[in-house]
């Protein structure tokens, strides 16, 4: 490889400017991207992919890009890359997308981009990666004839062949192979840590939620050692397991996330985070958050499992479904409570039970009321894997405040019932609790509804100085109406 600075050429003598598509031109590989987006439309995507992978690893790729409708329009493409690629255009240079990735994957980046003078791709029959890909380099444009972007160590036999040579993102070992073979350049990924992006990818934060767990100790007033182990055990299985669920949630949302103004950014959308973690990530969490519920029992395990196949069902399938999705959250959130009573041994309140459903549905209506304002206000194209219309908007708001009142109207309702003098000295001063759970929810839907709101309340909830201080209340409520 001669060395040559790719600014040091002048528009005349400009040799081709190859470029690479997978973790170079995008942050991303489309092989992972169709299989995920194979996965979101049809579930026996694995088989089909099986199959393909018995004929190659070409026509495994082929397979997938006919199953998988990879959206192309918000890959995370490289800004840097891409102002680099137009430049040499702009001075008089030609660019070439040739990539491992299948073709018409690549023809249709080549398509949206509308930059590249030529481009090639896998076929079905040959994979164009390393040796491979040199050899036709060379035999198309002669050896040192084209100057090459790339960012693995697949790439070397390219690179070598190549009059200059670019890496994107190449650890430090890679960039010294490269640069023994002559001049090099290198460009930063620019990307946070993997395990800081793998933290955001777990969300969590969003265990906040199983805090429910504790709930069913709290209303029976016990709050015994082993119990409370039992509820930190509980708490800590359930949030293995729903980070699990987030991670696929995530993977089969890709289109629609990349759309999105705020959820674009998640590590597994913006490509800070590879696509293929979650094929080990998802099985390592099941296996943890399954193990640590054994200890509890095989009734503990039974509602666990419960939950996954639910929120599974509700990731593939329920959420597509209006108004059931949000009843599915709402259950899913109470089921946070019976796994609470189940894992310590406490007695389900029936009260408790009935206050959750309600409250829970109504939050659930607020998430999709979020969703909706979001999507309206930003003139932005309402998320293709749920079946809402944007004039759906004042029939959830109405869900969401009608639900609310009716989990306030079951407070006042238990306050007033003889199960509460078992448990409380003063269940009048309880009354207190409904006012301020009326303004709580009031503001939630306000919030709401002027397109302040979180994608998630509970997640807004836990950042909401106001929120804590309802919640302070209601606690100082209950302490002063409870029989010590």
């Amino acid at each position: 490889m001669a060395q040559a600075h790719l600014h040091d050429i002048s528009g005349v003598d400009r040799p081709v400017l190859v470029c690479d598509l997978d973790g170079t031109l995008i942050r991303t590989d489309l092989l992972d991207e169709s299989f995920w987006a194979a996965l979101a439309s049809r579930w026996t995507a694995p088989i089909a992919a099986f199959a393909g992978l018995l004929r190659g690893r070409a026509a495994l790729k082929s397979v997938l890009a006919q199953r998988g409708d990879v959206d192309v329009r918000h890959l995370p493409y490289r800004e840097d890359i891409l102002a680099r690629l137009r430049d040499w255009r702009a001075q008089g240079g030609k660019v070439a997308l040739v990539t491992a990735a299948d073709r018409h994957l690549a023809e249709r980046v080549a398509a949206h981009l509308n930059l590249f003078d030529e481009v090639h791709g896998s076929d079905g029959g040959v994979n164009l990666k390393g040796g491979v890909k040199a050899a036709f380099l060379i035999d198309r444009y002669g050896a040192g004839g084209f100057h090459y972007i790339g960012d693995s160590e697949a790439d070397l036999p390219v690179w070598a062949a190549s009059s200059g040579a670019v890496t994107v993102g190449a650890p430090h070992s890679l960039r010294q192979r490269v640069r023994a073979e002559g001049g090099v350049e290198h460009l930063d990924t620019d990307l946070p840590s993997f395990p800081r992006a793998l933290m955001r990818a777990l969300r969590p934060h969003q265990w906040a939620k199983n805090i429910l767990i504790f709930l069913p100790l709290l209303a029976a007033h016990r709050m015994d050692t082993p119990g409370v182990s039992q509820a930190v055990l509980a708490f800590i299985a359930f949030g293995l397991l729903a980070s699990s669920v987030y991670v696929i949630n995530d993977l089969l949302d890709l289109p629609s996330d990349r759309a999105h103004p705020r959820k674009r950014a998640r590590p597994f959308a913006s490509g800070q985070l590879a696509l293929r973690h979650g094929l080990w990530l998802t099985p390592f969490l099941l296996v943890a958050g399954f193990g640590l519920g054994a200890l509890l029992g095989p009734g503990f395990v039974a509602v666990l499992l419960a939950y996954y196949l639910t929120t599974t069902a509700y990731s593939m399938w329920l959420k597509q479904v209006p108004v059931l999705d949000i009843c599915t959250l709402a259950g899913l959130y109470t089921l946070r409570i019976v796994a609470g009573a189940v894992a310590t041994g406490t007695p389900l309140s029936v009260w408790l039970l009935a206050f959750s459903i309600f409250f829970f549905f109504s939050l659930a209506a607020v998430k999709r009321q979020a969703e909706l304002v979001d999507a309206v206000a930003s003139d932005r194209a309402l998320n293709a894997r749920r079946g809402y219309r944007a004039e759906d908007l004042p029939l959830v708001a109405m869900m969401a405040v009608g639900a609310g009142y009716v989990s306030v109207l079951v407070m006042a309702l238990y306050v007033n019932s003889p199960e509460v003098t078992d448990l409380y000295a003063r269940p009048e001063v309880l009354f207190g609790i409904c006012a301020i759970l009326l303004f709580w929810i009031s503001r939630i839907v306000l919030i709401t509804h002027r397109g302040k709101m979180h994608d998630d309340p509970v997640v807004f909830a836990a950042k909401d100085k106001v929120s804590y201080a309802a919640f302070g209340l209601v606690f100082l409520l209950v302490v002063a109406g409870a029989q010590l």
